[in-house]
């Protein structure tokens, strides 16, 4: 009985934790990072991030590559965006009420909470699982199996009744930061509008509302409407710089995701910003560096000494084989940006891939400043290797190297480059200290992802 306990519950368990993975997806996804659309996220959310009473400093909003209409939040502070769901916003506002609600279960620690309404699932499994066996064991074999099979039925039922609560919780908590932070909430209402049609379409409402882990759409438009209309807010418009910094953001991210819908979305007939924009990224991704050129000219003739238009330009130069002729723009984009790390990272690229030794110093400088302030880029970190090696330095390279594998969560080449660095590396200068540490978490992380195996 002891054994069949056990793997019955392991199959529960399964079952609920397929259903956390529906619930708070893992950040699988491949980060989108791009100067312009991580200001637009600091700039809008900064407001709602105070008004949750979080620290504008330790919580990010992350844009990831994935095309369905989704947002959600994992461990700590962060919220991530999927670019489906970016895409398919109309206006500013509406990503604002999806990051209101977000920052609710940030707020919340539901991601900590969850593992509460595992445990009274269990709870519940673990009693019906002890009945039925018990009823097997006095000849009710059916009867047993009717039980435990209700029982896993209920421990499910019990756990998305936990995470619908969390929901709705969450869309008050949501409701509150758009009011504190003087933002409509007109701009959610109308997201939701759109997940009830996707609703529709797909057959949602045709099925059981207590077999799902989020309210219903309608239900959560009619609880809504009633405290976004009564707030102050309600009429207030966004801001229209605020407004137009989306549209740019906007149709660049689906020029560089959906280049071919983008020309349809933005014909040449179209002389905007926005359109201009998403022409530019869909030419470059799809392979036509001069008509991507034209259209960064075109841009840069609109507003000459913006900061984006002149990286985008770099970045047409560079990436269609021309390092050269992207350092001016470069250059230019990261004086005007104030030195944005992630436009300095791509200065660096293109001063090592001229092959002009002359530029290494330069690039050097470049990129150990762009890592200094943003350290989770590991393209930087490539670079900055590469000038390490071309140095001879080998053992600060092997540091660089194990920056990025750390970054990109390959513990066992983060380890190895850690150690050849700190053979070379004074022992207890700063460079050394900072292997030591790479070196320490990749080891736990090794013995971590082994203690897995070995339990499976």
């Amino acid at each position: 009985m002891k054994v069949f306990l056990s793997r019955g519950a392991r199959l529960v368990m399964v079952a609920l934790l397929l259903t956390v993975a529906a619930v708070r997806p893992a950040a699988a996804q491949s980060a989108l990072r791009d100067a312009e659309t991580e200001k637009l996220f600091e700039d809008l959310g900064r407001p709602l991030i105070t008004a949750a009473g979080l620290d504008p400093k330790s919580t990010k909003i992350v844009l990831l590559n994935d095309p369905e209409i989704n947002a959600f939040v994992a461990t700590g502070q962060t919220v991530y965006l999927h670019s489906g769901m970016l895409t398919a916003s109309d206006n500013v506002n509406q990503v604002q009420g999806v990051v209101a609600h977000e920052l609710g279960h940030v707020a919340g620690g539901h991601s900590i909470r969850i593992q509460d309404g595992m445990k009274q699932a269990t709870g519940v499994t673990i009693a019906t699982m002890v009945l039925g066996a018990l009823a097997m064991a006095a000849g009710a074999g059916e009867a047993g199996m009717g039980i435990m099979a209700a029982g896993q039925q209920a421990a499910l039922g019990s756990f998305l009744s936990f995470s619908r609560a969390q929901e709705t919780a969450t869309d008050s908590a949501g409701a509150k930061y758009l009011s504190t932070a003087g933002i409509s909430g007109k701009g959610s209402l109308e997201f939701f509008n759109k997940l009830q049609t996707q609703e529709y379409r797909i057959g949602v409402y045709a099925k059981d509302s207590y077999s799902r882990t989020h309210p219903l759409s309608r239900d959560r438009i009619t609880s809504l409407e009633a405290i976004y209309r009564k707030d102050p807010a309600w009429n207030k418009p966004s801001d229209p710089d605020l407004e137009a910094r989306f549209q740019r953001v906007k149709a660049k991210l689906i020029g560089f995701v959906q280049p071919s819908e983008a020309v349809k979305k933005y014909p040449e007939s179209n002389k905007s910003i926005p359109a201009h924009y998403a022409r530019a990224y869909a030419y470059h991704v799809s392979g036509y560096p001069d008509k991507a050129l034209a259209e960064a000219d075109a841009l840069l003739a609109l507003v000459p000494n913006d900061p984006y238009f002149l990286e985008l330009k770099g970045q047409v130069l560079l990436e269609s084989g021309r390092p050269k002729d992207a350092l001016p723009p470069l250059r230019a984009a990261t004086e005007k940006s104030a030195d944005n790390p992630l436009i300095a990272s791509m200065l660096g690229h293109a001063l090592v891939a001229t092959e002009d030794r002359k530029n290494f110093a330069e690039a050097k400088q470049v990129l150990k400043t762009a890592v200094t302030r943003d350290n989770q880029n590991p393209f930087a970190w490539y670079q900055l290797g590469i000038i390490y090696d071309r140095e001879g330095d080998i053992a600060r390279a092997a540091l660089a190297t194990a920056e990025r594998s750390n970054l990109e969560d390959k513990p066992k080449l983060a380890l190895a480059s850690a150690e050849m660095a700190m053979k070379g590396i004074p022992q207890g200068s700063p460079d050394w200290l900072r292997a030591q540490d790479i070196a320490m978490v990749s080891r736990a992380e090794l013995k971590k992802n082994k203690n897995k195996e070995d339990r499976k």
